[in-house]
């Protein structure tokens, strides 16, 4: 099999992008799938093993493989997860990973480029706004068609611990965080709603036994990033479902909504040359629609934070 119409490719297949590909397998969002590594034993470890879980009934046939970059040629995504991460007893903070990853970018992206512009592709290389900034801004790729997963996992985690409290389905939250991937972000409480139920009415409709601390959610979503990596030595499981999340939007074309890592363009008054979550429309072009909500004011104060934060990492690595 080869030269099918709805084709992944995967670049990187260490901890986050090998729950990748299990991820994207299980929820059946692609016919072909190629697996891209400088390790190319591991790559062909990965497709071989992968391949053999196709097999059972409750899957589709999909063709898994290892690939180079000319896989690129006729893919309708690709997830970059490639570059190291950060490790257990580092430094914690995400941006401390800009210098090694924006080398690794700089691979990458200049392979790609000389076999397609037409994919969407979608980043989870940390630290995610410094290098989907770099990859979207440095390499002529066309706007819109590369996008970070941003905060799609801050926001994850923000609804299980709204639905936690309020004992209902994480679906049934409307929330998301906002700005930079990372130590920064802040839960945008002037959108959080639950059925229909404003968030200053949310214990009150609930019933629940004490008032929100709303600083310390915001905290909480931020340090349960560290407290997986203390506990298992990394993250993987919830990126990959995001990731995959916003591949089957492009993939099926569903015009999703969800907060994604894009360059900004002045929305909220920031002037900073900065990529940062808002939320975007997601469709068969990547980024269809960006819808810069309407955010009080203590919340753009929160954003132009952010952008100063990551504006600052970019400075040091002369981005």
């Amino acid at each position: 099999m080869s030269g099918t119409s709805n084709k992944l490719v995967i670049i990187g297949v260490g901890h986050v992008g090998s729950q990748v590909l299990s991820t994207a397998i299980a929820h059946q969002i692609a016919s072909e799938i190629a697996l891209i590594d400088i390790d190319e034993e591991k790559a062909m470890g990965e497709a071989l093993d992968a391949d053999h879980a196709t097999p059972f009934d409750y899957n589709a046939n999909i063709y898994v493989h290892k690939g180079t970059y000319q896989d690129c040629a006729d893919a309708k995504v690709i997830i970059m997860c490639a570059g190291p991460s950060v490790l257990r007893g580092e430094n914690l903070d995400r941006l401390v990973l800009a210098g090694r990853n924006a080398e690794t970018v700089k691979e990458v992206m200049s392979q790609i480029v000389q076999y397609t512009q037409d994919a969407v592709i979608i980043f989870i290389t940390n630290p995610l706004d410094i290098t989907t900034y770099y990859a979207a801004n440095y390499f002529g790729y066309p706007q819109g068609k590369l996008f970070g997963t941003g905060t799609t996992l801050e926001t994850a985690r923000l609804k299980r611990i709204l639905a936690d409290r309020y004992n209902v389905a994480p679906g049934s939250v409307q929330a998301f965080m906002l700005g930079e991937h990372g130590n920064s972000a802040f839960p945008a409480w002037s959108m959080v709603n639950i059925g229909g139920v404003p968030a200053d009415q949310l214990d009150d409709y609930f019933e629940v036994s004490s008032p929100i601390d709303r600083a310390a959610i915001g905290k909480q979503v931020v340090q349960v990033a560290y407290d997986v990596l203390n506990g298992k030595g990394w993250t993987n499981t919830g990126i990959a479902m995001g990731a995959v999340r916003l591949a089957k939007a492009v993939l099926f074309d569903e015009r999703f909504v969800g907060p994604v890592s894009v360059t900004m363009n002045g929305e909220y008054g920031i002037d900073e040359k900065v990529s940062l979550s808002i939320p975007c429309v997601i469709g068969k072009n990547g980024v269809e629609k960006r819808l810069p909500l309407p955010l009080p004011e203590t919340e753009i104060l929160q954003m132009k934070n952010c952008a100063k934060t990551v504006r600052a990492v970019l400075d040091s690595i002369h981005l």
